[in-house]
């Protein structure tokens, strides 16, 4: 049996593709990986679960219904990575923080260009949301799912935010 689950999701913000494994989510990815497509027939499997709970938070994120994410985690990176990523998931809804303030966060005010590399490589689009940090001159900078997608998931919020 495998354990990862790879599931293509259709969204008001395009194609997402879903991983999960049976510890927790692993990706919700812009493009494709290297698995295969699941039909999710499996229900009762852990990754599946995973899965469809991601989806049901993401569509519901995506309508404006939903601010905080509660689904278990399986992120594979570095340890820096993963104190970014970490420090990702404390931006409030709504706001944007930028890369030399995480930089500095993290007790390093020289790690901008590093935090950036670990933001580019966060496997965990929207719910760990490197969306939200930005450039310190207020530019978007970059994103994965490109910056119209950006814009529109930072608009997003500041309409719903409460």
């Amino acid at each position: 049996m495998n354990s990862r689950k790879q599931f293509l999701m259709k969204s008001t913000v395009g194609p997402l593709h879903i991983v999960a494994s049976e510890k927790g989510l692993q990706g919700i990815f812009w493009k494709k990986q290297d698995l295969p497509l699941d039909a999710l027939n499996d229900i009762k499997h852990p990754a599946v679960q995973f899965i469809l709970k991601t989806q049901k938070q993401i569509e519901e994120y995506l309508r404006g219904e939903r601010q905080d994410f509660d689904i278990a985690l399986d992120i594979i990176g570095t340890d820096f990575q993963k104190k970014v990523w970490e420090h990702l998931q404390k931006i409030p809804y709504g706001k944007t923080c930028s890369y030399k303030e995480i930089a500095v966060a993290l007790g390093d005010a020289n790690a901008s260009r590093a935090v950036g590399t670990a933001n580019g490589k966060n496997p965990i689009s929207i719910i760990v949301p490197c969306h939200r940090v930005i450039s310190s001159d207020g530019t978007l900078g970059g994103y994965a799912g490109g910056l119209p997608t950006k814009s529109f998931l930072l608009n997003l919020e500041q309409r719903f935010c409460n």
